[in-house]
């Protein structure tokens, strides 16, 4: 068991101001494998005051040093990818082979990305009489989730490293540990005091802390909708700027000219990917009337393959979820998306055999659902699939862009020009064209109730940059 009993503040390990502790639950066994400790506004404030002080002296580094500490930060990642991807795999369920392959690869890739990024981005550009500068935002909050839990802070942390900010960092309370291995790694890589701090604890009282407090000038935020109001909300007092990733309710547009089981296949395994607990799954699959049966038949013969055990054992490919409440949550809507009418196509409310410990869900599929059916409308966060049918692509527009959210999507045709058009036409922040792999180059983000701003490439620096103007003088004409 890993106990962790104190936070990173200043450049250095230091007790927490309260006496209470989070315990941190593997999700296969439903034991205890860690304990960080629970935060206070007290912490906040003195992680806080670390970064402001720290903030001038990081925001004049020239980006080339900065980009070295991120080199080092990356290569620090990389010596310990296995050590952090059992860890996450532990935390979050997370199959070992993907968990090492995405849980640790991505922040780890992502950190390099921003490293590279600095020796080209332009911090200064001429525009008639006027210099345009780029100058880092201030101290920012970033307030992380449990799903991806160091991808997305890597997210935010990298980028606003990058662009000369100094980080208090919260991670989720649920899967903690990663960061602070990343913490180990900072503090190794010889980061200067105060730029980058960390504290667990509790949304509600670090996360609303942070968010409220006067000296931070951002907020950079990834959850649930409702918490992103929260934020917002709280965030508007001083004028913050807010940086929110949030849900998401991705629909997969099949149109009648794709490859049937290539878009199945590919919407399936958007949808199971982590459990099904991403905020861009593909959860919303959409076909022609004229080819449900066909469709409804892959998804059921693909599901069959996603094996639920162990995500430590080698060969499950759905661990299981990250908690008891999360698991409760799911069989919840499972159980709705039967009271609605919908068919079970495959799975169900009821626990997997053989797997008595662990937060367990079977992979489920539902037919022909209602698109305003609450398991078509709401975000599910578990490993449900619904199959929605279309008249014709007026329609299947339509029923996509029919929810609060607009976070991810695809479409598929053979016609990769008819796919993109139909692409366009969806009010959603980034769609995978048959099948498109995800990356970290190209910004990610949502419309709608999917938040606001981007994160990743130089759209992810460019969050944590104010621009500036300089009005020079003409020189006189000789």
């Amino acid at each position: 068991m890993q106990v962790r009993d104190k936070l990173y503040l200043n450049g250095h390990w230091a007790a927490p101001r309260g006496n209470k502790f989070i315990d941190v639950i593997n999700a296969s066994t439903e034991e205890v494998m860690g304990r960080v400790p629970e935060g206070t506004p007290a912490d906040v404030d003195a992680a806080v005051a670390a970064a402001r002080a720290a903030f001038d002296g990081w925001a004049a580094t020239p980006a080339a040093e900065r980009a070295a500490f991120l080199q080092k930060i990356h290569e620090g990642l990389k010596a310990r990818m296995e050590e952090i991807g059992r860890l996450i795999a532990g935390e979050v369920g997370m199959p070992l082979k993907l968990a090492t392959m995405i849980q640790a690869g991505s922040p780890t890739a992502t950190f390099g990305l921003y490293a590279k990024l600095l020796g080209s981005f332009a911090f200064e550009e001429k525009v008639g009489n006027s210099l345009i500068l780029r100058e880092p935002v201030g101290v920012v909050a970033a307030i992380t989730p449990w799903n991806y839990p160091l991808h997305q802070i890597a997210a935010k942390v990298a980028a606003a490293l990058a662009a000369g900010c100094t980080v208090v960092l919260k991670p989720s309370e649920v899967a903690p540990l990663n960061a602070f291995v990343l913490a180990e790694i900072i503090h190794a890589a010889g980061l200067p005091a105060g730029v980058f701090n960390l504290i667990t604890g509790y949304g509600p009282v670090v996360g609303e802390a942070m968010a409220a407090h006067p000296d931070v000038d951002m907020v950079s935020f990834t959850g649930s909708t409702r918490a992103g109001k929260r934020v917002s909300e709280l965030a508007s007092a001083t004028v913050k700027r807010v940086a929110l990733e949030l849900g998401g309710k991705s629909a997969a547009v099949v149109l009648d000219d794709a490859d049937l089981a290539a878009a199945v296949k590919g919407t399936v395994n958007a949808c199971f990917l982590n459990s099904g607990q991403t905020c861009s799954a593909h959860t919303r699959l959409l076909v022609p009337e004229g080819k449900y049966a066909e469709a409804a038949q892959i998804a059921v013969e693909l599901a069959k393959g996603f094996s639920v055990g162990d995500p430590l054992g080698g060969s499950a490919k759905l661990g299981p979820l990250v908690s008891g409440l999360q698991r409760e949550r799911v069989r919840g809507y499972i159980e709705k998306g039967i009271e609605s009418g919908a068919e079970l196509l495959c799975g169900g409310a009821d626990a997997p055999e053989g797997l008595p410990k662990g937060y367990y869900v079977k992979p489920t599929i539902f037919g022909r659902v209602r698109p305003d059916a609450a398991i078509a409308q709401e975000e599910i966060f578990g490993p449900v699939l619904s199959i929605i049918t279309y008249k014709d692509e007026d329609e299947a527009v339509r029923i996509a862009n029919g929810t609060p959210y607009g976070l991810g999507g695809g479409v598929w045709s053979k016609d990769e020009e008819h796919a993109k058009r139909v692409a366009k036409r969806m009010r959603t922040g980034q769609v995978d064209i048959n099948g498109g792999p995800f990356n970290l180059q190209a910004p990610f983000g949502g419309y709608k109730q999917s938040g606001n701003g981007r994160e990743l490439g130089r759209f992810g620096l460019e969050e944590f940059l104010e621009y500036k103007s300089l009005q020079l003088k003409p020189e006189a004409k000789v």
